[in-house]
């Protein structure tokens, strides 16, 4: 009895000096000081903070979540003691801002873990009652009844979910101190950059933010797939085009690619302007113009890895065009996929074929004849569009409004109209679906693409002529090396 107390309450201790070292020590270390922590339904507040004007703007980061499913966002100003056009000045602040939110994740373990606490505690009555049981056999065997038997196995059974409980406390411990010990490092290096800033070139001080941008990723890594728990209220960045079309950044992780790109309409439609940043996407400016080989079908386009990915016209065919070089990489049709409305969402737009990426990779959802109509899900081969592995969800694709992939799983909604949610999703790794019940806005109430990108953790939506974004909540598992 004492010994998993003892060994709880080690873990305790070892992630409340964790926690008071992120609040006290970290935030000084990188110069985080002015950081202000967002509160809920502030989102329509931080438009301008998610897209920098011309001066400079502000930039959130939302990528964890407490042990009750809310978003934890920190909204971090710029420094005004910095030159604000010196691009290494820019690239430290972002550096701090990535400490912070890996920071933020550590302080969700803590707050799991004292909770999981008070479910211990509230079992030590139970577990004082078994010892006293067992003491009572083993001294006197002949007390022990078949109906004492009985209720001991059920006592047994009670306590059993300790035995999770406990195994990841060391889990945890394990994460939080391969975490705590990145993040100082982190911060070493990072307060020397501060103190140093005017003293390298600039060729010599991007080599530096490069390395450390490769180490926190690593450590951002360790903040594992989530289960999708809400979504947040709708931030347009932009209102063009027509009602029905497509914009997207590279999906691909990792990826220092910044450009964004439009695709207007879901009929016959060549024409992909390509912005420069997401500041000039919001602005209409500093865009160079695409012009496919082959017309476009619906609005399910990807781009992934440099190169975009869409339905040709009025055919099953999958078309990869790289834009560096303009040209078309691949073509290869989805064996039995159904085109040209055949099978679309419920508003229409030829959008029998939806390609996607998240976390794990290149995905096309589609259906045909043979599944009577039902959602199908393949994982692709980015390099052939070959089907590596294919899923049948069960449900029918004319009764979606949209769908989405994060971390394997396929999010469904139930409508493109006012009053859409989530409605269904269906887990790859394991084969199972269960219905949901997470609502959203539908601001515009026309939704004709909704796609996920997992780079940014957000989802973006063309919802009648608006580019609208949300941002998301997971359930995030920690990793650990062990």
């Amino acid at each position: 009895m004492s010994v998993p107390m003892l060994k709880i309450g080690a873990v305790l201790s070892t992630m409340a000096m964790v926690t008071n070292w992120m609040s006290q020590t970290l935030p000084s270390l990188v110069g985080l000081n002015g950081t202000i922590i967002s509160s809920e339904g502030t989102h329509e507040r931080i438009v301008s903070g998610l897209y920098p004007g011309s001066e400079e703007g502000w930039q959130v980061y939302s990528t964890a979540s407490d042990p009750d499913g809310r978003c934890v966002c920190t909204v971090v100003a710029p420094a005004r003691n910095l030159c604000k056009r010196d691009p290494r000045s820019r690239q430290l602040r972002l550096l701090t801002e990535q400490v912070q939110n890996v920071s933020q994740s550590m302080e969700v373990v803590d707050l799991r873990t004292s909770r999981d606490l008070q479910y211990v505690r509230d079992s030590e009555p139970l577990l004082r009652g078994v010892d006293g049981r067992l003491h009572t056999y083993v001294a006197n065997p002949r007390t022990l009844t078949a109906k004492g038997l009985q209720e001991l196995k059920g006592q047994m059974s009670q306590l059993r979910p300790l035995l999770s409980v406990v195994e990841q406390y060391r889990l945890d411990l394990q994460t939080l101190a391969t975490l705590r010990m990145e993040l100082l490092n982190l911060s070493i290096i990072l307060t020397a950059i501060q103190e140093e800033i005017g003293a390298y070139d600039y060729e010599e001080l991007q080599q530096r933010v490069l390395l450390l941008e490769t180490r926190l990723h690593s450590c951002m890594n360790k903040l594992g797939c989530g289960r999708l728990t809400a979504v947040s209220n709708p931030i347009t960045v932009r209102a063009s085009g027509s009602r029905f079309g497509s914009w997207m950044t590279d999906a691909m992780i990792p990826s220092s690619d910044s450009r964004v790109w439009s695709m207007d309409g879901y009929y016959k439609g060549r024409r992909v302007l390509e912005y420069r940043t997401m500041g000039d996407f919001t602005k209409g400016q500093n865009f160079v113009q695409h012009l496919l080989p082959h017309p476009w079908a619906g609005t399910g386009h990807v781009v992934y890895n440099g190169s975009l990915y869409y339905n040709k016209h009025q055919s099953n065919i999958l078309v990869q065009y790289h834009f560096r070089s303009r040209s078309v990489l691949l073509q290869r049709s989805l064996s039995g996929a159904g085109y040209n409305n055949t099978f679309p969402y419920s508003w229409g737009g030829s959008s029998d074929i939806d390609l996607m990426a998240d976390e794990t990779g290149l995905w096309a959802v589609y259906t045909s004849i043979p599944n009577a109509g039902n959602i199908m899900v393949s994982r692709l081969d980015p390099r052939s569009l070959e089907i590596l592995q294919s899923w049948d969800t069960g449900f029918p694709k004319r009764s979606a409004g949209e769908a989405f992939m994060i971390c394997g799983t396929l999010y469904v909604t139930n409508s493109h109209l006012a009053g859409a949610k989530v409605h269904f999703a269906y887990h790859t790794n394991s084969s199972t679906y269960e219905y949901t019940d997470i609502p959203f806005h539908n601001q515009y109430s026309h939704i004709s693409m909704m796609d996920y990108n997992p780079r940014e953790r957000a989802l973006y939506t063309w919802n009648n002529g608006h580019q609208v974004l949300y941002n998301i909540t997971l359930f995030h598992v920690i990793q650990s090396d062990g």
